[in-house]
C-alpha cells in the first residue's frame, strides 16, 4: 500500500479504522502521519445512510475516539471542531473497507450504503470523486457480487499476490 503510485501521490486521504475481521489498517495511518499527509476517518451517522470523514491531528487521536454500538471508533457526534473533508479540500484517495469484492470493482459492504452515498457527495465536489481503494484479503475477492444502481465501483482492489 505504501509504495502504491496513488497513495505516494495523495495529500488528503480517508481510511477506515479496521475492525478485528478487516485488513488491519493501523500502520498505513502511521505512514500518512510520517509521510506529512492528512488523514480522515469515518464518522457514521446511525438511523441513516449519512457518513462524514473527519480529520485526524495525528495517529494517537484514535485513542480519544468514542466505541460505537457497532464495536467501531470514531469521533462522537458532539466533537464539531474537526475538518470535514468536503467541507474543505477534498480527497485525494479514500480506502474502502468491505465483506467481498470482484474483479469488475465491484464491492459488497455491510448494506446500509455509506461509502456509495458519500462518494455520490464526493462527485459534487469542485475537485470530484477521489481515487478508491479496496484492502482486501485473498478470500474476499469472489467471482462476482451483487449490485444496484446505486453501488459505485471502486477503482481498484488490493489484496495479497493480486
Amino acid at each position: 500500500v505504501i509504495a502504491h503510485p496513488k497513495y505516494q501521490e495523495s495529500k488528503r486521504i480517508a481510511i477506515f479504522l479496521s475492525m478485528p475481521d478487516e485488513v488491519q489498517t493501523e500502520e498505513i495511518i502511521k505512514d500518512i502521519f510520517k509521510q506529512g499527509k492528512e488523514c480522515f476517518i469515518p464518522r457514521y451517522k446511525p438511523q441513516s445512510n449519512h457518513m462524514d470523514m473527519l480529520k485526524l491531528s495525528s495517529a494517537a487521536d484514535i485513542s480519544s475516539l468514542a466505541v460505537t454500538s457497532w464495536n467501531i471508533l470514531q469521533p462522537s457526534d458532539d466533537d464539531t471542531a474537526r475538518e470535514e473533508a468536503l467541507a474543505s479540500g477534498g480527497l485525494d484517495l479514500i480506502f474502502m473497507p468491505g465483506l467481498g469484492f470482484d474483479k469488475k470493482g465491484n464491492r459488497l459492504g455491510r448494506g446500509k450504503g455509506y461509502y456509495d452515498t458519500y462518494l455520490e457527495r464526493c462527485m459534487k465536489h469542485p475537485r470530484g470523486k477521489p481515487y478508491t481503494i479496496a484492502l482486501a484479503f485473498r478470500e474476499q475477492i469472489c467471482e462476482s457480487v451483487p449490485v444496484t444502481e446505486n453501488d459505485v465501483p471502486i477503482d481498484e482492489i488490493l489484496y495479497e499476490d493480486c
